[in-house]
C-alpha cells in the first residue's frame, strides 16, 4: 500500500531511452550513440532528425526523401493568417505558437489518431517539422507588423526559415552562410534531450493517445517556462541589457560572480 512521491521526478524514470544519452557533469550527449561533436561538425539538422526518429543515419536516397517530404509540407493554409491576425502584436510568441499548433489538428483530423499506420504517423512528424519552421516565422512576423513571407523551398531547411523569418518584401533576401551553420548547429544541439521537463509533457499528454498536435502543443508550453526553454529568453534579454549599458561585458560577468 506504499506509493514513492518524487517531487520533480528527481530520481524516477518514465521510460528507457534509446534515444540520448546525457552526462552534464562529463560533458557527454549522445544522440542514438553518435557523439554530439561529430553530429555538429559532419551532418545538419534534418540528417539528425532522421536519425532520431528512426534510429539509423540516412542513405543518400532516404535523405533525399525525407528533406523532399518536408520540402513539401512547409505552406500552411490560408486561414492560420485568420488565427495570428486575432493576437495583438505584443502577444508572447510561445502562446500563438501553442494555440496554432495545436489547431493543425483541426486542418488535419484524418492524421489526428497517433494509432494510425505508421506512415500517416511520418506524414504528421513531416507536417510539424516543416510548418513549425513557417508558423515560427510568422509569428515573428506578426510581433513586427510586416506581411508574412512564403516558404521558398528551394532553400534548405534553416535558409528557408531565415528567409521568412528576416527576408523583406521589398529586398531580396541571401542568407549568411554563417548564420545558416551557426543555426544549423544550434538546432542539432537542441533537437533532443533526454526526459526534460518539455519531453516529459509530450509523452504524459501523448499517453492518453490525444493527436500528436495536441501533445507537442502541450510541450511547447512546458518549453516557455523560464526555468526550461524560456531560459534562452533570459539570456536573449541579458544581452540586450549589455548592448544597451555599452557593451560592458567585464561589468555583468562581475555582477554574476557576486553572490549579493
Amino acid at each position: 500500500g506504499l506509493i514513492t512521491l518524487d517531487s520533480g521526478y528527481k530520481n524516477t524514470g518514465s521510460t528507457k531511452s534509446k534515444i540520448t544519452f546525457i552526462d552534464g557533469d562529463k560533458g557527454i550527449l549522445l544522440y542514438r550513440g553518435y557523439p554530439i561533436e561529430q553530429l555538429a561538425e559532419k551532418s545538419n539538422f534534418l540528417e539528425v532528425s532522421y536519425l532520431l526518429i528512426h534510429g539509423e543515419l540516412p542513405t543518400d536516397v532516404q535523405m533525399a526523401d525525407f528533406s523532399g517530404s518536408i520540402s513539401n509540407h512547409t505552406l500552411v493554409h490560408e486561414n492560420v493568417k485568420k488565427f495570428l491576425d486575432a493576437y495583438p502584436s505584443n502577444t508572447h510568441p510561445m502562446g500563438v505558437m501553442m494555440a496554432v499548433i495545436c489547431s493543425l489538428s483541426s486542418f488535419y483530423p484524418n492524421n489526428a489518431n497517433p494509432k494510425t499506420s505508421p506512415e500517416e504517423v511520418d506524414v504528421t512528424i513531416h507536417r510539424l517539422m516543416a510548418k513549425m519552421a513557417t508558423i515560427a516565422a510568422w509569428t515573428y512576423k506578426k510581433s513586427m507588423g510586416h506581411p508574412y513571407n512564403y516558404p521558398n523551398n528551394k532553400l534548405n531547411y534553416v535558409s528557408n526559415f531565415l528567409q521568412m523569418m528576416f527576408g523583406l518584401r521589398t529586398d531580396d533576401y541571401h542568407p549568411d552562410p554563417i548564420i545558416v551553420d551557426a543555426l544549423d548547429k544550434l538546432l542539432i544541439l537542441h533537437a533532443d534531450h533526454e526526459q526534460n521537463c518539455s519531453a516529459s509533457t509530450v509523452r504524459m499528454v501523448g499517453s492518453s493517445h490525444v493527436n500528436l498536435y495536441a501533445a507537442i502543443a502541450a510541450g511547447i508550453g512546458a518549453l516557455w517556462g523560464p526555468l526550461h526553454g524560456g531560459a534562452n529568453q533570459e539570456v536573449i534579454e541579458m544581452l540586450e541589457n549589455i548592448k544597451a549599458a555599452g557593451g560592458d561585458v567585464k561589468k555583468f560577468i562581475e555582477k554574476a560572480k557576486d553572490k549579493n
